[in-house]
Parts: C-alpha cells; sequence; structure tokens
C-alpha cells in the first residue's frame, strides 16, 4: 500500500497504463473459461447434463468468488500491503486453472470451481483496492477510461485461444494461465506508484477510533452516497447479466438464422467500441470535476437503449437497441468502477469495502435466473427487457439526485 516516499498530485502514467494492464489480465483470468472453455467441458465430459453442472457451478462459483474477493481485501487491509496478495493468488489461481479439465467427478469439481475463485479473488481483490490507494480522485475518470479495455481483453483473449487446431482444451488453460501473468506481474515488479498519502491520510488512526462519532471525517455521517452506488451498479448489471445469458435466444425469436458466432462478433465489438468512449468521457469528467454526470448520463442511454429491445419487432431494431445498452452499460461500468472509490469512507477497509462492492458483479447471478423465469414464460422478452429498462432509469435517477459526490 505504502510503497514510497515523496509524492505527487498526480499519479504516474507509467502505473496507470501498467495498472489497466494487469485488470485487463485479471479479466482474461476468468472471462475466457466461464464463456468458452467450461460449457465445451461440460458438454464433452457430461452430455446432457452439462447445463446442469454449469448451474450448480455458476452458483458455487459465485459464492465462493464474493466471499474470497472481501476476506482478501480485507486480508491485505490488515497486512497493509497488497503486491504479496495479488502474487499469491496469481500463482494459485493460475496452478488450479490449469488442473480444472483433468477432474470428470461432479462433486470434485465444483469444489475446485470455487477454489479456483477463491484464489482468483486473492489477486482481483487487493488488485482493485490497490488503485484507490495510489490514484488520486484528479485522475479516476482517466482510471476509469483505461479500465474499459479490461472486458475487451476477455473477450479477445477467449478469441485467440479459440483459434482451430491452435491448442488442446488442457494446453488452452496453459497459455490462458500463462497470459494472464505477462498482464498482471508488469504492476507488481514496474509499476511504482508514486506515495499518495492523502488517499491513506486515516488509516494509521482507524485501528484506535470509536464508533462513528458526529463530525469525525473518517466515519462520515452521510453513508448515502456509497450506498446509492453499490444499487445503482447492482441494477445496471443485473441488465447486462440477464442480457449476456439469453441476448442470443431472443434474437432467435426474431431471425432464426441468427449464429452464435454472429452474437459473439457483436460482443466483441461493442467492448472495443466502449474503450476510446470510456477514455474520452473519463478525461473529460477529469478535466471538468463532473464525475456524476457521466454515470447519470450512460444510465439513461442504457435505460433507452432497453426500452429499444422492448419495443424491437425485427432483428435489425434488436441489435439497434442492444447495442445503444451495452455501448452505454459498457462506459458506466468501467468509470463507475473507479468513481466508487471516491465515495468509500476509510482508507483502511478500503480492500474489504470495494469486496463489498464486488457483490455487485456476483449477486446478478444470482437474481437474474429468478426475474427470467418469472417473467419470459408468461410474458415474454419484452416484460423482462421493459423490467430492465425501468431498474436502469432508477439507477439513473438515484445518480442525478445525489447531493454529495
Amino acid at each position: 500500500m505504502r510503497e514510497r516516499s515523496g509524492g505527487s498530485r498526480l499519479q504516474s502514467p507509467r502505473y496507470l497504463v501498467l495498472y489497466a494492464l494487469a485488470a485487463a489480465g485479471g479479466s482474461a483470468a476468468y472471462a475466457p473459461l466461464l464463456t468458452l472453455f467450461l460449457p465445451v467441458y461440460a458438454t464433452d465430459v457430461w452430455g446432457g447434463e452439462g447445463i446442469v453442472v454449469l448451474s450448480y457451478a455458476a452458483f458455487v462459483g459465485a459464492i465462493a468468488a464474493s466471499l474470497g474477493n472481501i476476506a482478501f481485501g480485507w486480508a491485505s487491509d490488515v497486512t497493509g500491503t497488497r503486491r504479496p496478495w495479488i502474487v499469491a493468488g496469481l500463482i494459485l489461481s493460475s496452478v488450479l486453472l490449469t488442473l480444472l479439465f483433468r477432474i470428470e467427478s461432479v462433486p470434485l469439481f465444483l469444489a475446485a470451481i470455487a477454489a479456483w475463485q477463491v484464489a482468483l479473488n486473492m489477486m482481483l481483490g487487493p488488485l482493485f483496492a490497490w488503485a484507490g490507494d495510489c490514484v488520486p480522485d484528479e485522475q479516476k475518470g482517466t482510471l476509469g477510461g483505461l479500465l474499459a479495455v479490461a472486458p475487451a481483453t476477455g473477450a479477445l483473449t477467449g478469441v485467440l485461444l479459440t483459434v482451430p487446431d491452435l491448442a488442446s482444451p488442457q494446453m488452452r488453460l496453459i497459455l490462458n494461465a500463462g497470459l494472464v501473468a505477462v498482464m498482471v506481474l508488469p504492476v507488481v515488479v514496474f509499476g511504482r506508484p508514486r506515495a499518495m498519502p492523502q488517499l491513506m491520510a486515516s488509516s494509521a488512526e482507524d485501528e484506535t477510533r470509536q464508533p462513528i462519532v458526529a463530525g469525525d471525517p473518517a466515519y462520515p455521517a452521510d453513508r448515502a452516497p456509497v450506498a446509492r452506488m453499490w444499487m445503482v451498479r447492482l441494477l445496471i448489471q443485473i441488465a447486462e447479466a440477464a442480457l449476456f445469458a439469453f441476448l442470443l435466444l431472443w434474437f432467435r425469436t426474431l431471425d432464426a438464422s441468427v449464429t452464435d458466432n454472429r452474437v459473439a462478433q457483436l460482443f466483441t465489438v461493442v467492448l472495443f467500441t466502449c474503450v476510446p468512449l470510456a477514455l474520452i468521457v473519463g478525461r473529460w469528467s477529469d478535466s471538468t470535476r463532473r464525475p456524476r454526470l457521466p454515470l447519470t448520463i450512460t444510465a439513461a442511454g442504457a435505460a433507452i437503449g432497453l426500452a429499444m429491445l422492448t419495443f424491437a419487432q425485427d432483428i435489425t431494431a434488436g441489435i439497434a437497441g442492444y447495442v445503444v445498452f451495452a455501448i452505454m452499460a459498457g462506459v458506466f461500468l468501467s468509470l463507475h468502477a473507479s468513481q466508487t472509490l471516491r465515495v468509500l469512507p476509510r482508507p483502511a477497509t478500503r480492500g474489504r469495502d470495494l469486496g463489498i462492492f464486488n457483490l455487485t458483479n456476483t449477486v446478478p447471478s444470482l437474481i437474474m435466473p429468478w426475474l427470467v423465469l418469472a417473467l419470459i414464460p408468461m410474458f415474454g422478452f419484452q416484460a423482462l427487457f421493459a423490467l430492465l429498462a425501468c431498474f436502469a432509469a432508477l439507477a439513473c435517477i438515484l445518480l442525478a439526485t445525489m447531493r454529495k459526490f
């Protein structure tokens, strides 16, 4: 956490770029496995029962990831350092990743998935908290723009590793682990961030503080911004998770000729489109010191895209609505990830608190299936899209009416 003495008001560009590369490595560590490798492996090994195994794996993995992120974020708070946890999580998760496809027992496979998720979050929890220690508010918009590279890199890694005849399923996992190490290790070894004492100002005192006292700056009385930032991300993430899981099925109700490859290409194009847009918007929010406005506008844009999906009657309108939603939501989530660091109240528990924020990434996997089962069989996809549009609109309202941020 306290990597260097001295300091500057702004963090070095080298650290920001290497940190963004490491965040991209974090996405590459799980996106190809969860979206491409696991479904194929489950089908090959368990046949018709593969979808059941995948459902259990998703449920168990989401719980393990949630607990692991909070636990190791908190552990890095307590120990006062992030980098050893990042390296240990990288090594352990890489080893477990390469062993997954050697297991054919369902109980052991689920246990291995849980262990891998815990190890992965040993790396991810401290990694994301490290940005809070090192990146000042004046650069959080820029950081958010750089973080847009992460999901695009995860998608691109999956494309590269699934090139026909490139490697066997087992070798793909080994190559995947190697690529992740190449992306994560540079910031650990060469990042050398400038110290930001203003970001750690209250951490030395937190251990001895009493419960909240009125006027104590380390314990702000108004926690509303924290709760609102948590809720708005959850609302957008639920919508994104639902579309990611069921977009192909819906497209095929509009046009039976739509292929999975066409949808995969659409996902990739949208993710890469988000990168320059998020960078431009993030830099603008830094220069104008208006961090909330881009979040409010992109949440509104996501709601508009979902409304377009609600009324779409053909594949062209459906794709247009999805593109609007996905670009707006992608920029929103990237900027939100960095701007969240503004509202966390205690530097000494930053890792733990970010772990709690990370629940907005895992809880949607537990909520979304129930929404789908409740709405689609009786009312169709349009009812689901209408509800998700309401979620995004509510996120926009919550942001627009925030008094402090």
